[in-house]
């Protein structure tokens, strides 16, 4: 996965209860700078989309939001982006992140970073893609949605494959070595 020069960062426009969760955002967006790793993700400065955002320019990294229009004043469209692009739609949005994507870094956020996640999860099982998908657990967050995936296995509605669709890293320390390597 040495290869990797662009992800795209799925998270929370809230910043959520646990500070470790803006602690982790911003270790990451600061290591992916440092890797030389373009992010892509969501265009908000709120919550823990903003806190990864200015963490990797203020390392020197490039930064690609993009944004709904209709989002631009919910989330507060970030100004200090290397590029803002601006969509139509949500779909629009998710179908532009993956274009700009060599992977995908799910941190904690809620229903709008599950869509995503789910969606590129997904995307891979129906063979559209095989880019890595990372989710990154930061004090548990990742638990629940652990469960419910192990739960529709057990269940058998997650086919057993060959490759993972999807791997569990245990913070951003460990997703910064499985993206370079290190």
């Amino acid at each position: 996965m040495a290869s990797i020069r662009s992800v795209a960062v799925f998270c929370g426009s809230a910043f959520g209860k646990n500070p470790a969760y803006a602690e982790a955002a911003a270790a990451l967006g600061r290591g992916l700078a440092r890797a030389g790793i373009r992010v892509i993700y969501g265009g908000g400065h709120n919550g823990l989309m903003g806190v990864v955002a200015d963490a990797a320019l203020d390392a020197g990294g490039e930064v690609i939001g993009v944004i709904p229009h209709f989002l631009i004043g919910t989330e507060n469209g970030h100004d200090r982006l290397t590029r803002l692009e601006v969509t139509e739609d949500m779909h629009s949005r998710k179908r532009r992140m993956f274009d700009l994507s060599e992977g995908f870094v799910a941190l904690p956020g809620g229903i709008g970073t599950l869509d995503e996640t789910i969606e590129m999860i997904s995307w891979r099982q129906l063979g559209r893609h095989d880019r890595p998908i990372l989710l990154c657990d930061v004090a548990g967050s990742i638990a629940p949605l652990a469960a419910a995936l192990a739960a529709m296995a057990a269940q058998g509605f997650i086919r057993p494959t060959e490759t993972p669709l999807y791997e569990y890293l245990d913070g951003p320390a460990a997703v910064l070595a499985r993206l370079t390597g290190a």
